[in-house]
């Protein structure tokens, strides 16, 4: 009989139940409409606007804001983790999304906005709940009136580098087009 047949994984003992909160994102998405990205981006990381309801499932805060720069941190825990005892990909790659998207957001004026056309991740050393904090940094290495370019990197507590990430953003919103100014 091996161990896992000799414990009942379905036990109560083995259940863990963890209860999230978060804001509605439509009215906080109103709220932030009349502001610039990096006032959007400073009033979450100081409280005066609720986070995303993804910060608040997986658990990462903002840290840092800075113009065309934004750090995610996040005390790691067993509910991201998979299987095998290593936080799921999909944890890193959250982490990264938003931290580029967010750091595209802190160069843009009230009305512009960006989505992600595609999110590329090197993962380069596991990370677990064992790993300290973990700290998503997002930064904007072009940005355009279409597409603009970033660059992320997740680290361990003790700085060392786990994943590298590319992202191209479309951007949406600000001046209407010619055609729709004569309308």
């Amino acid at each position: 009989m091996t161990a896992a047949e000799s414990i009942d994984l379905h036990s109560p003992d083995l259940t863990r139940t963890r209860v999230v909160e978060w804001q509605a994102p439509g009215p906080v998405a109103m709220a932030a409409l009349p502001m610039s990205g990096i006032e959007a981006m400073r009033a979450i990381r100081d409280g005066r606007l609720p986070p995303p309801p993804m910060a608040k499932l997986i658990g990462f805060h903002m840290a840092v804001v800075d113009e065309g720069r934004i750090v995610m941190e996040l005390e790691p825990h067993e509910s991201l983790e998979n299987t095998i005892g290593l936080l799921h990909g999909a944890t890193a790659a959250a982490l990264l999304d938003t931290a580029m998207g967010c750091a595209i957001s802190t160069m843009l004026p009230a009305g512009r906005t960006s989505v992600t056309l595609d999110l590329k991740l090197t993962y380069l050393r596991p990370l677990s709940a064992r790993s300290g904090t973990i700290s998503a940094e997002g930064k904007v290495i072009k940005l355009g009136r279409q597409t603009s370019y970033t660059e992320g990197f997740v680290r361990d507590g003790r700085g060392n580098l786990a994943v590298h990430a590319t992202a191209t953003f479309s951007m949406l919103g600000g001046e209407p087009k010619v055609a729709d100014k004569a309308k």
